[in-house]
C-alpha cells in the first residue's frame, strides 16, 4: 500500500467503516498514512478488513457501536483513543435506508431511520468535537446523500433525516469555524454498493423486473448513466481532509454525475 503522507500520523476515526462506501474512505485516508478507527455493528466485517489493512502495514483499530445510542458512540470513542489518542478527523458515514409508502404508519421505522442517520451523526460530532477543540484542528464529513438536498419517493424518513444532516452540518460549521475545524457534508447519489443492490433485489422480488432492470431504473437520475463507484466518494472525504482544503466548510458536496446542479 502507499501512502503519500498527508495526513500522516492523524487519527481518523469513520463511522460504518466495514464495506461499501465506509470501507472505501477507510481504505483512503489509510493510504494518505492516517491511523483509522473503524467503528460499525458486525464485528467480524470489520475485523476482516483491519487484517486486511494491517497485513499491508496500515495502523488501524476497530470497534462495535450502535450509532443510534450515545452510550455506544461515546464507548467506541474512548477505545479508539487508548488505541490512536485524540480524534482529530471523523467521517459519519454509518447509515440505514428503507423504503415504504408515507401512508404507512410505521413510527418504530421512522424513529429508526432518524436515529440511525440524524442522531448518530449527532451524537458523533459531539463525542468528537472534544479532542478537536482542544486540539486545534478537526475535520469533520457527514455523508449525507442527494436525498438530502432533494426529495424523492418512498423513502421520506430517510430523506428528512438526511436533510436533517445538511442542517447540523450548517449549524455546527458556523458554530467552530473560527476553531481550525470544518465540517462537510458529501452527497453521493446511488452508489455501487451492496446496499443499493440488495434494493435493487428487493424492487425485481416485488416488480418482477429483473434485477438488473431496477439497477438501469435507479441510474437514470444519473446524467453520466451510471452508478457512482465508492472510491469516488472516498476522493472527496480524503479531499475534504487535506491540507488545501481549510476554506472548505459547511458545504453540501454532490458526488452524483450531475444529478444536481
Amino acid at each position: 500500500m502507499s501512502a503519500n503522507g498527508s495526513l500522516q500520523g492523524r487519527h481518523a476515526l469513520v463511522t460504518g467503516g466495514g464495506r461499501g462506501i465506509g470501507a472505501s474512505i477507510v481504505r483512503s485516508l489509510v493510504a494518505r498514512g492516517a491511523r483509522v478507527s473503524m467503528l460499525g455493528r458486525a464485528a467480524a466485517t470489520l475485523e476482516a478488513l483491519a487484517a486486511d489493512l494491517s497485513s499491508s502495514g496500515a495502523q488501524v483499530f476497530c470497534a462495535t457501536a450502535d450509532v443510534a445510542r450515545r452510550e455506544s458512540v461515546d464507548a467506541a470513542f474512548a477505545a479508539a483513543r487508548t488505541r490512536f489518542g485524540p480524534v482529530e478527523i471523523l467521517v459519519n458515514n454509518a447509515g440505514q435506508a428503507v423504503s415504504a409508502p408515507i401512508t404507512k404508519r410505521d413510527e418504530a421505522l421512522w424513529e429508526r431511520l432518524l436515529a440511525v442517520n440524524l442522531s448518530g451523526t449527532y451524537f458523533g460530532i459531539q463525542a468528537a468535537l472534544p479532542d478537536m477543540l482542544q486540539g486545534g484542528f478537526g475535520r469533520i464529513i457527514n455523508i449525507a446523500s442527494t436525498a438530502g438536498l432533494t426529495g424523492y419517493p418512498y423513502v421520506a424518513a430517510y430523506c428528512a433525516a438526511k436533510h436533517g444532516v445538511i442542517g447540523l452540518t450548517r449549524a455546527v460549521a458556523r458554530e467552530v469555524a473560527a476553531r481550525n475545524i470544518t465540517v462537510n457534508a458529501v452527497c453521493p447519489g446511488y452508489t455501487d454498493t451492496d446496499l443499493v443492490r440488495e434494493a435493487a433485489a428487493k424492487i425485481s422480488a416485488v416488480t418482477g423486473r429483473k434485477a438488473e432492470e431496477a439497477l438501469q431504473a435507479m441510474t437514470k437520475s444519473n446524467p453520466q448513466g451510471r452508478l457512482i463507484q465508492p472510491d469516488e466518494v472516498a476522493n472527496a472525504v480524503a479531499w475534504l481532509c487535506m491540507p488545501g482544503s481549510e476554506s472548505i466548510t459547511g458545504q453540501s458536496i454532490v458526488v452524483a454525475g450531475g444529478e444536481l446542479m
